[in-house]
């Protein structure tokens, strides 16, 4: 399975979300203040992240009923002529 530019960047963005989450849980049991900010930012890059996942594939998804659209009208193109 091939992946489009939208599932790679939402991988990336969702692994990058879990890794400042765990950079804020961490800075939370140290009592820096910052943390707050971390945390709000891993849930914010997260969500993009997945619901840019999400849009690859529908993206995916609809390209390839389209692609299959296509060619069952080429076929019938071909009955016909």
């Amino acid at each position: 399975m091939k992946m489009n530019k939208y599932i790679g960047r939402g991988i990336l963005l969702t692994i990058t979300g879990i890794g400042v989450g765990l950079i804020g849980s961490y800075m939370q049991e140290l009592d820096r203040g910052i943390y707050r900010w971390l945390l709000i930012l891993a849930v914010v890059v997260f969500g993009i992240g997945f619901l840019t996942i999400l849009y690859g594939l529908i993206r995916k998804i609809e390209r390839r009923s389209i692609l299959e659209e296509r060619s069952e009208q080429r076929t019938e193109e071909d009955e016909e002529a």
